[in-house]
This record gives C-alpha cells, structure tokens and sequence, in this order.
C-alpha cells in the first residue's frame, strides 16, 4: 500500500477523513440556529466525553457550520488558572469582525469595540483575590476606537459578562443574524468565570438574543457548571459524546479506503473495532499503521496483527505515556491503584472494554492510606485532566483504555 496515499489522521482534534457517527449532533445543532435565525428560544450546548472521542474534531465543525450560516463565531481553549476575560474578548472581536460587513450602521460596531476593549483591558476591583492580572492576561487589543466608559468595565466578571454578550448580541441582531462561541476545554474555566458564563447564558436566554455558547469537556463538565449555578443543569443542553458503535467505525474506516479503491475483508474489520474500542482517535491510528503495513487490497486480519504493535507503540509514547509522565510518583502510585480496581469493578459490573469508574474508599484501602492523605494526589490528577468524579466519592480516567496501558506498565 502506498503510505502517501494512506487517509487516516490520528492528530489531535485533526479532522479524520470520515467523520462518522456524528450526524445526530450535527443535526441539533442545525436545529438550534434555525430556531435562533426565528427567534425561536434556544439553549446553549455542552459536549461531553473522554479524551480521543472527537470533542475537538466535532467543536470545529459545528463551528463551521455556524459560519455557512452566516453567523459570527470565534473559538477559545480555556485554561487552568487563566482569566476569561482576554480570550473571551478575541472570540468576539473576531466574530463582530466577520458581522461588520454586512452592517449597514459602522458607528454600532465602533460603539461595541469600545466596550470589547474596556472589557478586554479592565481587571478585578483592588481588593479581590487575583486582582492583579499576569503579564500574560494584559492584553491590548488591536481596536482602534477608544475605550468605552460605565459599560462592561466594572471589574466584576459576571456583570461585565452579562453587559458584553448582550451587547454582540444585539449587533448580530441588527444583521439578522448570529453569534456562536465556542469553548474547548471548558472544564478548566476557573470557578468564577464559569458562574459568569452561566449568569451570562440566563441572561441572554431570558432576553431570546442570538448568541449561544457551545462547550466541549470532560465527562465531569456538567458537575463543574452545576457548583457554580444550581439552575446550569436546565440552562444547558448537554450531549454525550462516546465511542463509536461498529456501523459508524466501519464506515470511519472503509469510507476513505474505498476512495483509493482500497477494500477490508470482514474480518479485518473485526479485528480492527476489538482492537480500537470504537474509540476515534484509535480507530484513526489503528487504521493508519495497517495502511502502511497491509502489501496489498484487501486488507485482511493479518495485516492488522502485524500492524497491531506498531499502534500500539505509537500510542504508548504519543497518547499514554506523555499523560503519565506528567504525573508525580505519588500520583503514578494513586493511578495505578486505579487501574487495578477498575479492572475488577468493570469485571463485576459486566462491563465491556473500558475502565471502571472506582471507589475512592477503595483506593485508599488498597493504598493501606487514610483517603484524607490521599486527596492532594486525587485533586492534583483531577486539574491535569487524567481522572474526573463523576460521581461523589468516585474516580475515573480521562483517558480510554489507559487502565489497560497502566496494567502493563512496571511498578
């Protein structure tokens, strides 16, 4: 097989070449813009899911079919310990940019680039924790209007928040339009930020303005917006995004294949969804390395085992091991305890193919620890994105299948 013509793309938030087994999101978003572009009531949208399921992939088309719908958008990667307020105010400068066109009165944008530009340069009141903002977050934004004054420059995220969307809503409105702005990461918004964002959403749902916030997280996402609003659980809608089922992994395989009028024997193809899990990211790299090691079409289940290793390794070093290494000792010593117990709860639980989500008392009894001694490990895990609570008192891996890999690893 020619390894130049080879159609997988295992990246991060790389889209693949079939992007199979989304069509239902894809579907209700087109919906919501509908309902939007007629004033319709809408919710903003949350995706969640673990690492390798395709959250970024799917944040970047439906951000792209927001702009086929003539709609404003812009695009953040929310960060630990980051202020909201230099990204926030890029995405929307960027979205109001792509509206201005289109609008017949320039005095309207300059007016709402002069309060994006208080809001972007406005820091916390004196006083309040974290009010002085890092070097990073001095942002100058490259608007030529002055600042404005008495709109979104209180120092107070929430208000501010509130009085900017509101104000980029109304000038996609002016256009008969709308504007979408989407979170990647969305889990790691700080606490205040994030309550906010919802009190912002309320708002902006209460007034029916054209302006939705599309998320994308981990699995824990929704718990991380219900401690900072009890009323977020209603504010948004929420869409698991999991692992493909066999219909929509064959086809991210076979739909590709089939342009090089490269074909899989069906066997192959069984051996390829035990091997991926249906998980996206894998089924790319399974599919990648059988590519290059395959001599000819079809490809059969021998070529896979062959190819099988190569994946595997590549996993092991791109996608496993850079996770772990960012792991303390003690850490490493918190995850493997994990990975041994998930083994069990999954085989008690009947369940197949991923890690189980464990017991935090569990843990720490097979530590031999009190569980108090062990939540600085516990908590530091959860804000490098490598285990989540899903549930009180639980934990599971971010990551798929890296129980498995952490079963393998020596001690």
């Amino acid at each position: 097989m020619d390894p130049v013509r080879n159609p997988y793309a295992p990246g991060a938030g790389q889209r693949p070449p079939e992007l199979a087994g989304r069509g239902r999101e894809l579907d209700v978003f087109d919906v919501v813009l509908e309902r939007i572009a007629r004033g319709r009531p809408e919710r903003s949208l949350m995706l969640t899911g673990l690492r390798g399921v395709g959250k970024t992939v799917l944040l970047n088309t439906l951000r792209s079919e927001a702009i086929n719908h003539l709609w404003g958008s812009g695009k953040i990667e929310a960060r630990p310990d980051q202020s909201l307020r230099r990204p926030i105010a890029a995405a929307l400068h960027m979205a109001v940019r792509e509206l201005a066109p289109r609008h017949r009165a320039p005095d309207r944008i300059d007016t709402f680039l002069g309060v994006l530009k208080a809001f972007a340069q406005r820091s916390a009141p004196a006083g309040r924790a974290g009010a002085a903002p890092k070097l990073r977050d001095r942002w100058q934004p490259g608007i030529d209007v002055p600042a404005a004054t008495g709109r979104a420059d209180s120092g107070d995220i929430e208000i501010d928040l509130v009085e900017l969307l509101s104000d980029a809503a109304a000038v996609a409105a002016d256009v008969g339009t709308g504007i979408a702005v989407f979170i990647d990461e969305m889990q790691d918004v700080g606490a205040e930020d994030v309550s906010a964002l919802c009190a912002a959403c309320h708002e902006l749902s209460q007034l029916g303005a054209p302006l939705i916030v599309v998320g994308a997280g981990l699995p824990h996402l929704p718990a991380v917006l219900s401690a900072a609003k009890s009323y977020s659980e209603r504010l948004f809608r929420y869409q698991r995004i999991d692992r493909l089922d066999r219909i929509a992994a064959d086809r991210a395989l076979c739909a590709p294949a089939e342009r090089e009028d490269v074909e899989y024997e069906p066997k192959a193809l069984d051996l390829l969804y035990e091997k991926s899990g249906g998980y996206p990211y894998f089924v790319q790299a399974y599919g990648k390395a059988t590519w290059d090691h395959a001599p000819r079409s079809p490809i059969t289940d021998a070529d896979v085992r062959v190819a099988a290793p190569e994946a595997e390794a590549e996993l092991a070093v791109g996608f496993f091991g850079s996770r772990f290494e960012r792991a303390t000792p003690a850490e490493r010593e918190y995850m493997r305890a994990m990975a041994t117990l998930s083994l069990v709860e999954r085989d008690a639980g009947g369940r197949d193919d991923m890690d189980a989500a464990v017991p935090t008392a569990e843990i720490a009894r097979a530590l031999g620890r009190k569980p108090a001694s062990l939540s600085p490990a516990r908590d530091a895990l959860i804000k490098k994105g490598l285990i989540y609570s899903g549930e009180r008192g639980t934990v599971a891996f971010t990551v798929p299948h890296f129980g498995r890999y952490l079963r393998t690893q020596p001690a």
